[in-house]
């Protein structure tokens, strides 16, 4: 049982072992799952996931303690799914390499769907909050590394505060897949990349690296 497991999902009552219960456990998640989506976690009972899987209520009750507990099984190892995606920098074209990050984490939060239940679990479950928290620190740390060995390769901008821009790169990364909602139009997400390399390297230097190509790129390894 993996640490993240002990803080969020707990002991389950029944560790299913046949395949038939472990079907009906499945069957569980995946009704849960849908609920979450449709009707938002607050207004999802465990009762309506039995029902809406076809088994008792009962049977929720052998398999998951709470619906707390099922949600948190759901959200199991796929934390770091939510963060933003970290950029490679010792690339010959890092605008189109982090473009191509930025479409498939939205691609993967879309196709999970739970991204939409985070604002309502954040404000309702510390521990999940801290357990979020704790994960984009993380990958704050790794992105602000990332920045610095750039840094001292001198390959970003001199006179700006590399905490500041790290913060600004999540920030934007992470708001990406909110674009189109709050400005109308269609992601760009080559348009988002280039505003996010900006932030971190002078415009020659972004051509410097189109032009060395892959011969610089191990030496640039970032």
């Amino acid at each position: 049982m993996s640490d993240r497991e002990d803080q969020l999902v707990g002991e389950f009552p029944l560790i299913p072992k046949q395949e038939r219960a472990q079907l009906k456990r499945d069957l569980l998640l995946k009704s849960g799952h849908e609920l979450f989506i449709l009707k938002g976690y607050e207004h999802t009972t465990a009762k309506e996931i039995a029902a809406h899987a076809g088994v008792a209520t009962g049977t929720f009750y052998r398999y998951f303690s709470d619906k707390r507990q099922l949600l948190m099984s759901l959200l199991e190892d796929r934390i770091e799914m939510f963060m933003p995606p970290e950029p490679k920098w010792g690339v010959s074209d890092p605008e189109t390499t982090l473009a191509g990050l930025l479409e498939s984490h939205d691609k993967r939060l879309k196709e999970m769907g739970l991204q939409r239940l985070l604002p309502e679990l954040v404000a309702k479950d510390a521990e999940f909050a801290q357990v979020l928290a704790s994960g984009k620190r993380k990958i704050f740390t790794r992105i602000l590394s990332g920045i610095k060995l750039a840094n001292d390769k001198g390959l970003t901008w001199t006179d700006l505060d590399l905490n500041t821009v790290t913060w600004s790169l999540m920030t934007l990364a992470e708001h990406t897949p909110e674009k189109m909602k709050q400005c109308g139009i269609q992601t760009d997400y080559h348009e988002v990349a280039k505003v996010i390399c900006r932030l971190i390297f002078p415009p020659e230097v972004i051509i410097k690296l189109r032009t060395c190509g892959t011969a610089d790129e191990e030496e640039n390894d970032i």
